[in-house]
């Protein structure tokens, strides 16, 4: 198997306790690496993937036919279902004696996508959630409590490393045990947390429900990522913790955690860390590649990674490229949903965040949900589970739910019937949470 070796990678690897000089490299600079670079990870790819080989050769192009990063657009996407149908390891491209690691998604919509790491790859890695910690106010000698779970998912062992590669005290909770978790927080006293948005608010409720005051807590920065989540949900969690909330983003498909992050300078976007990730974002519809400022869905093509390259990796992401602030390298959008959850209601497009949005504006719910589609008849329908704050009467309880069912027609253009449930009544979530149900008929 032929191995293209990508050239001046040890020179470039970053020192994590300071600015790498790609975030602050020129645009012209930026560019010049990114083209060498794709042009390595299309001719690595093409040269060790048989699926990209046929995939190339089906669509007509070559690796040679790259010659600038517009000419990215002639080649193929990858979707999800490349990974499930080369299953388990077709998508490597290196043999197995190289691979030092291998990931998974959970599987549960079918067959697992499976990714790989050569020891370049974790070094990589590392480096960029490193990168992605200092840019949220990470610094060395910061304990990091890690709730996010360890195992096949990337977010666990993906926050590890890289806090360790940065200087930080690890503490490895994982998700779960929840009522662990805050005395943990409190015995520990760690600077940092990692885990996901939602249940960052499980964590808050059992601060509360022990009696504690989450804002004498010892957290400082929360680093949230692995689902879609508002500024609203941001601006409780900060007010409840009295701490810095910043973005992380990531997909194992294309590495795991650490592909893009929010500076906690700004907290306006995730800055891409573009000198290993190409973002691109096409109308998900047709495919073409729309300009920067224009919402569509991300798509990723890897730079240096040598297991398993991806090569314009659908994510189904919604978002936007703009300029860079706080960095020199270009920022996407907080990501607004997905085409994947994305529900069509009586012909409205709905996602989950704009019912979250509309959540944050009623004190007495809380941003714990759940929104349950059916049919009756030809009609579809749709209920939003949501808890009360625990203090609301039931007089106020009423009055919310008029207020969102209102809220939602009025904005959204959709009828929906809420119920407002006891606290602790929705299921909590221990890594992504579960925001849909569809119980409509699967043939129509």
């Amino acid at each position: 198997m032929l191995q293209i070796p990508l050239r001046k990678l040890a020179e470039l690897k970053p020192q994590p306790t300071a600015l790498d000089r790609f975030e602050t490299a020129s645009t012209d600079e930026l560019r010049a690496w990114q083209r060498e670079r794709l042009a390595w990870s299309l001719r690595h790819a093409y040269t060790n993937v048989p699926h990209y080989r046929a995939k190339f050769d089906a669509a007509g192009v070559h690796p040679d036919d790259f010659k600038t990063l517009s000419d990215l657009a002639k080649f193929p996407f990858t979707a999800k279902a490349d990974l499930r149908d080369n299953y388990p390891f077709g998508m490597f491209a290196v043999p197995q004696s190289q691979v030092s690691r291998i990931h998974a998604s959970s599987g549960t919509t079918g067959k697992p996508t499976v990714v790989g790491y050569t020891k370049a790859d974790i070094d990589v890695w590392s480096d960029m959630v490193a990168r992605s910690i200092r840019a949220a106010g990470g610094r060395p000698g910061m304990k990091v409590h890690i709730a996010y779970g360890y195992g096949l998912f990337t977010g666990g062992l993906g926050a590890h490393y890289g806090a360790e590669r940065l200087g930080c005290t690890v503490i490895p909770m994982s998700g779960g045990m929840t009522e662990r978790q805050v005395q943990l927080i409190t015995d520990f006293k760690p600077d940092v947390i990692m885990v996901t948005p939602s249940y960052m608010l499980a964590i808050l409720d059992e601060f509360r429900k022990q009696g504690l005051d989450p804002r004498q807590s010892s957290l400082r920065i929360g680093i949230f990522g692995a689902e879609p989540w508002t500024n609203a949900m941001r601006e409780e969690i900060e007010e409840a913790f009295d701490l810095h909330a910043v973005d992380i983003y990531g997909l194992s498909e294309v590495m795991g955690p650490g592909v893009a992050s929010e500076c906690v300078e700004t907290k306006d976007g995730l800055h891409v860390w573009e000198d290993h990730f190409y973002p691109e974002v096409i109308d998900p519809v047709t495919g073409e590649v729309l300009p920067d400022g224009e919402q569509g869905e991300l798509v990723f093509t890897s730079l240096t990674k040598e297991a398993m390259p991806v090569i314009r990796y659908r994510t189904r992401d919604l978002t936007r490229l703009l300029p860079g602030t706080a960095r020199a390298l270009r920022r996407m959008e907080k990501v607004t949903g997905r085409t994947d959850d994305m529900m069509i209601i009586r012909g409205v497009n709905v996602f989950p965040t704009q019912i979250e949005e509309k959540l944050a504006t009623i004190p007495v719910l809380s941003m714990h949900y759940l929104i349950v589609l059916s049919r009756e008849g030809r009609m579809d329908e749709m209920q939003i589970q949501v808890e009360a704050r625990p203090d609301a009467t039931p007089e106020a309880r009423k009055s919310a739910a008029r207020q969102l069912e209102q809220s939602v027609k009025d904005t959204i253009g959709i009828t929906a019937r809420v119920d407002v449930l006891d606290p602790g009544a929705i299921e909590r979530s221990l890594g992504k949470a579960k925001r849909i149900v569809d119980r409509r008929p699967k043939h129509d």
